[in-house]
């Protein structure tokens, strides 16, 4: 997979180091010069150009991408160079930093994003998720407002545990994809047993959030 990442900061250059990793292509794109730290991802494609021009997109073959980051440390930027990436280039996967929280609500498909990643947000859903039995904790939002990306850890009590997977009413908005038990990820089958303290994740409409919580929280509390 070719993957552009706008912004060769801090951030720009792990995400790149952990892609080559993983055995993709990568373009990190800067427009400042004390950016283009090639030594640092030597692996990496190198481009010293403003991603927000039209020029730019073009010189870093921007139709040839699977996925386009932007995760500069200016809000402005990676809107600018999420709605190019979509609406210029056809580009199937934008994922966009949100630096400041007051701007979260930008972030979605009307500016080209299909994901918007918030550290602010992410941390606090890591602390909830950390300390909380029992209760939805949000992880991430997909295509602002219309999925999100929910975790529960089953307590001792909760009203499913001990019954199969695929024997749940689950709401119609809501899939089951993940269950993680002892430090392994299951990919859940419908024969798979429910236990306490799985953590079960899921992909659901925000609309469908409460009728999980209902049906999973000990003695269906809310």
């Amino acid at each position: 997979m070719r993957v552009t990442i706008a912004g060769a900061g801090a951030v720009g250059r792990s995400i790149a180091a952990e892609l080559l990793e993983n055995g993709h292509q990568v373009l990190l794109i800067d427009i400042d010069p004390h950016a283009i730290k090639i030594d640092s991802v030597p692996r990496a494609e190198w481009l010293l150009a403003d991603a927000c021009e039209i020029s730019s997109l073009d010189e870093a073959g921007l139709n040839t991408c699977q996925v386009v980051i932007a995760a500069s440390g200016d809000d402005k930027v990676n809107l600018v160079v999420s709605l190019l990436a979509k609406t210029e280039y056809g580009v199937p996967r934008v994922v966009a930093r949100v630096n400041h929280p007051k701007n979260e609500w930008l972030f979605n498909e009307s500016w080209g994003v299909d994901v918007a990643v918030s550290t602010p947000r992410l941390l606090s859903a890591l602390v909830e998720e950390a300390v909380s039995v029992g209760d939805l904790v949000r992880l991430m939002t997909f295509r602002q407002g219309q999925a999100n990306l929910v975790e529960l850890t089953l307590a001792d009590d909760a009203p499913v545990v001990g019954q199969r997977a695929g024997s749940v009413p689950w709401p119609v908005d809501a899939a089951l994809v993940a269950i993680l038990r002892e430090g392994r990820v299951l990919v859940p089958s419908a024969d798979d047993p429910l236990e306490a303290g799985d953590e079960l994740l899921f992909v659901a409409s925000q609309e469908v959030e409460h009728e999980l919580t209902h049906l999973l929280s000990a003695h269906g509390r809310s």
